[in-house]
């Protein structure tokens, strides 16, 4: 009987507890998804900052990209012949 009532007790919580407040957590994350996507039509809704690191990930990757074409140009003037 010990074994039953181990066993038995976490399940009736989790079952109880556990399981209701997991769905309602669920559900009301789509449907937060749900109205940021109506709100943007279609498309995504993207967050500023987000957008905001974006563009200076790519002045960085650009300013690389300028660098190492210098470099290639020093070592190797027909490297874009090639």
């Amino acid at each position: 009987m010990s074994l039953f009532v181990f066993l038995f007790v976490p399940l009736i919580v989790f079952v109880a507890v556990v399981m209701p407040t997991w769905i309602i957590f669920h559900y009301v994350t789509k449907w937060k998804r749900m109205r940021m996507v109506d709100a943007g039509g279609d498309s995504v809704v993207v967050d500023q900052k987000e957008i905001r690191q974006l563009r200076e990930t790519a002045h960085k990757l650009n300013d690389r990209i300028l660098i190492l074409e210098s470099i290639l140009d020093a070592e190797s003037p027909n490297w874009r012949n090639q």
